[in-house]
């Protein structure tokens, strides 16, 4: 199993993706559940905690980062988003649900990388659709002493 913290610089707190499941050449797929802990719940609706879309999305992107940084080991620098082209929520997400998100390259043109993205419950609903694209950032970004696509 790989683990994220080897392949990208997230750390906690805004770390939002447990586990990779899969990962191949286009493609990957991760897990993740969100505590009832989590500090955005005490005010995003506190009679009603729901999961931020832009925490959703996050998610995401550290996924597709990780599919980068596993396939590219040439490329210099970090993963950053460049361009959100379309975002779709289709559904609540509560604490303590487990989320499967999937990360996909469709084309990469030079640094930049042309992604789509869905989580879904694990029940199948779909929670968010999102088309997006993440850039190779000029600065490289320590991984505390990691290299990448190495597992500690």
């Amino acid at each position: 199993m790989i683990n994220i913290k080897s392949l990208i610089p997230h750390r906690e707190p805004f770390l939002f993706v447990d586990s990779i499941l899969s990962i191949d050449e286009k493609k990957i797929t991760a897990h993740k559940m969100f505590s009832k802990e989590e500090h955005f719940y005490e005010g995003h609706y506190p009679n009603n905690p729901i999961t931020p879309g832009v925490i959703l999305c996050e998610t995401i992107f550290q996924t597709a980062a990780a599919l980068i940084l596993k396939n590219f080991p040439l490329e210099k620098g970090t993963p950053v988003l460049a361009k959100i082209e379309e975002a779709r929520f289709k559904s609540i997400v509560k604490s303590e649900e487990l989320l499967k998100i999937t990360a996909e390259l469709e084309e990469k043109y030079n640094k930049f990388f042309l992604m789509n993205g869905t989580i879904q419950k694990v029940d199948g609903t779909t929670v968010l659709k999102i088309k997006f694209s993440l850039a190779i950032s000029e600065s490289e970004l320590p991984q505390e002493g990691l290299p990448r696509g190495s597992a500690p």
